[in-house]
C-alpha cells in the first residue's frame, strides 16, 4: 500500500517533483474557486489499489487543464462495440460519417456561437479548459458502447450530452442525420428540441453518465485503462448504494419529450422539472457508465467524463484505480471537482453559495435555469 505522495515519486521516477506537482494543484485549485467552481483540496488516494501495467507510460508532469476542446454538444452513438476504426467518421454507411457531414454542411460562420445573445456575461473568467456549453456551437460526436433501443437495426440511439437526453431511433442515413440536426442539434435549439413529429427522445433516468475512452486504434492505453476503470467505478458506485449500468435501458412509461403539451417553453421547463426529479430522486440512485471513441489527450489515459442531470460535464485525465473511490466520493456523491485530475469541464462555475455541481446550474439560458429549485 502507498500513499498518494509515494505513488506519484513512483510514477514519475523523481519524488522531488511532488513538491512541484502539489503547488502547481494548489495554484490550480485557486482559479477553479475564483471561478466559482465547487472544489476539494483532498488527495485523490491514499490506498493502494490494482494499478495499470508497468508498461503503461503517460504523461504526468505537462500542463494537464485546458486540454480539453469547447463543445456545445457531445453525441454518443450506439453501436455495441468499444473499439472502432480509428476514425469514426471513416467507417462507411455509420451515422457518424453521416452526422459529421450533417454538421460540417449546416456549420456556423466563424465567430458566430449557438445562444451568445441569450446568454448573460459571466462575472468571472473561466480557467483553460472550463467553458459554458451555450457560449459555444461545436458539435462533438463520439460513438459508445451501448446498444441501440431500436428494434430496427439500421437505426441508432444517441445520447445528447449535456443536454442530458437520449434520441432513441435515429436512421442510419444521411436524411436520419440532418433530422437529428434540425430538430435535436442545431445550436440555437435548447434543451428540449424541436418537435417534428418522427424523432422521439427521452431524459436520462441516471444520477449521472460516466463516460470512459476505450478507443484501442486510436490508443492502446485507453484500451487498457477503461475496462480496470469500470471495475473500479463499478465496485465504488456499488459500495456507495449506486446501480450500475453499462447499457442504455428502454424508458418504458416515459413520455417523449416532444410529446410535452404546450409551447417549445413550455416543453423546456417540463424537461428541466424532469431533470430535477432525477437529480433528486434517491430510489433507486442509477449510474449508466458507457466506453467510447477518442475523446482527445490520449497522453493523459485513463480518460474519465462525468455528466449529470444539472447539465455540467467534468473531464478528468491521469486516472487509474487508485483515484476511483475518490472521484465517487467527491464527484459523483458531493459534487466537488478533484483539480489534480481536472483536465477541463462543461458549465461547473455555481453561485456564490452553491457549494456542489449537484446544485442548480448557474447559467442564465433556457438550457440551464434555477427557476426549478
Amino acid at each position: 500500500m502507498y500513499s498518494f505522495k509515494r505513488i506519484c515519486g513512483l510514477l514519475i521516477n523523481n519524488p522531488d517533483l511532488y513538491d512541484a506537482r502539489i503547488s502547481h494543484v494548489e495554484e490550480t485549485t485557486g482559479r477553479l474557486e475564483k471561478s466559482l467552481v465547487p472544489v476539494t483540496c483532498a488527495n485523490p488516494c491514499e490506498y493502494g489499489h490494482p494499478d495499470y501495467p508497468n508498461s503503461f507510460s503517460i504523461d504526468l508532469t505537462s500542463e494537464m487543464l485546458g486540454s480539453v476542446k469547447p463543445y456545445q454538444r457531445q453525441v454518443i452513438i450506439s453501436t455495441g462495440k468499444s473499439d472502432w476504426e480509428r476514425e469514426i467518421a471513416d467507417e462507411e454507411g455509420s451515422l457518424a460519417m453521416h452526422l459529421s457531414s450533417a454538421s460540417k454542411h449546416y456549420r456556423r460562420p466563424p465567430g458566430s456561437h449557438g445562444a451568445t445573445s441569450r446568454t448573460k456575461k459571466q462575472d468571472v473568467r473561466n480557467p483553460p479548459g472550463l467553458f459554458t456549453s451555450s457560449e459555444q456551437s461545436r458539435l462533438s460526436i463520439l460513438n459508445g458502447s451501448h446498444t441501440s433501443l431500436s428494434c430496427n437495426d439500421v437505426e441508432e440511439s444517441v445520447l445528447v450530452l449535456p443536454d442530458y437526453k437520449v434520441v432513441k431511433e435515429v436512421p442510419r442515413s444521411q436524411e436520419g442525420s440532418e433530422m437529428l440536426w434540425r430538430n435535436v442539434l442545431e445550436p440555437t435549439l435548447n434543451r428540449a428540441g424541436k418537435r417534428d413529429g418522427v424523432l422521439k427522445s427521452y431524459p436520462l433516468q441516471y444520477a449521472c453518465v460516466i463516460l470512459l475512452c476505450s478507443h484501442k486504434r486510436r490508443d492502446n492505453r485507453c484500451h487498457i485503462a477503461a475496462p480496470k476503470l469500470q471495475i473500479a467505478l463499478t465496485e465504488a458506485l456499488e459500495n456507495e448504494g449506486y446501480e450500475v449500468y453499462t447499457d442504455l435501458e428502454e424508458p418504458f412509461g416515459q413520455q417523449a419529450i416532444e410529446d410535452y403539451p404546450g409551447t417549445d417553453e413550455e416543453r423546456e421547463l417540463e424537461f428541466l422539472n424532469q431533470l430535477q426529479a432525477i437529480a433528486d430522486s434517491t430510489d433507486p440512485k442509477k449510474v449508466l457508465i458507457l466506453k467510447t471513441s477518442h475523446i482527445g489527450g490520449h497522453k493523459y489515459s485513463g480518460n474519465v467524463v462525468i455528466y449529470t442531470p444539472q447539465g455540467s460535464g467534468v473531464w478528468y485525465g491521469r486516472v487509474s484505480p487508485h483515484e476511483v473511490p475518490a472521484i465517487v466520493k467527491t464527484t459523483i456523491c458531493d459534487g466537488k471537482v478533484l483539480p489534480a485530475l481536472l483536465r477541463g469541464g462543461v458549465n461547473l462555475s455555481r453561485p456564490k453559495g452553491q457549494e456542489s455541481l449537484l446544485s442548480c446550474s448557474t447559467l442564465q439560458h433556457p438550457f440551464y435555469t434555477c427557476s426549478l429549485v
